[in-house]
């Protein structure tokens, strides 16, 4: 691990876990401003001119997904991307547990990403799935969930590598929440240059009248409406 590596995986460990545990327990999602560098952002940026880094490239407009392109990362990941994806899953993996207990499922996730990886290779999920997504004026992407197969992280994030109001203006990341019964909710997040934004990527214990209750998450992105905007979709299980 290099030195840049090393500071990565220092600042997902300095991470107030107890207050992001909070916040993803009462909204479905936190913040962490300043995660990467402005550095670490062009760094990131800069190697959507390059083929090597990706082992897929998607079109998104082809499949109706919105209007854009994202590359999936292939093995082995660029060295910050496999940092961060190491440093943040132990401490979500616990926020995740959590939550399932919340929602009274028994599945319960390995400590470490390598465990976690070995569930999902067992059933036939190899591929990785962080990836770079590039919008550029007009584009956005619809709301979805990522999902690649039976075994699925309930947790995922995602930074912003751009800068808001110089590089890009519009296209806030977006949330929605739909419980049985209930109109969806929905939030809009305008992120800064390096933030991360960690949340939950399927379904999540929401406070009922009885307990809890199921809610389902959904995520996109708001149209951008002028200049270029990107951003690191970091994904913990693998895909098929």
């Amino acid at each position: 691990m290099n030195a840049k590596q090393s500071n990565i995986a220092e600042r997902a460990q300095a991470i107030d876990w107890i207050a992001t545990a909070a916040a993803i327990g009462a909204s479905g999602f936190a913040t962490v401003p300043g995660f990467l560098s402005p550095a670490d952002c062009a760094g990131l940026i800069a190697l959507d001119a390059e083929a090597a880094p990706f082992r897929k490239r998607i079109e998104m407009a082809r499949h109706n997904f919105g209007q854009g392109s994202y590359g999936y990362f292939g093995a082995p990941l660029p060295g910050p991307v496999a940092t961060m994806r190491k440093a943040l899953y132990p401490p979500l993996a616990e926020i995740a547990n959590e939550m399932n207990e919340r929602l009274g499922r028994e599945e319960r996730y390995p400590a470490t990403l390598v465990g976690f990886q070995r569930r999902c290779h067992a059933m036939g999920q190899n591929a990785p799935t962080p990836l770079l997504l590039r919008y550029e004026a007009g584009g956005f992407n619809r709301l979805h969930q990522d999902v690649y197969g039976p075994v699925v992280f309930p947790l995922q994030g995602t930074v912003l590598l751009s800068r808001p109001e110089q590089d890009f203006k519009g296209g806030a990341f977006l949330l929605t929440e739909t419980v049985p019964r209930q109109q969806t909710r929905g939030e809009a997040v305008n992120l800064t240059q390096g933030e991360l934004i960690l949340f939950a990527g399927g379904d999540w214990p929401t406070v009922g009248r009885r307990g809890y209750r199921r809610a389902r998450i959904r995520h996109g992105v708001a149209t951008v409406t002028h200049g270029a905007r990107y951003t690191l979709g970091l994904i913990f299980h693998d895909a098929a």
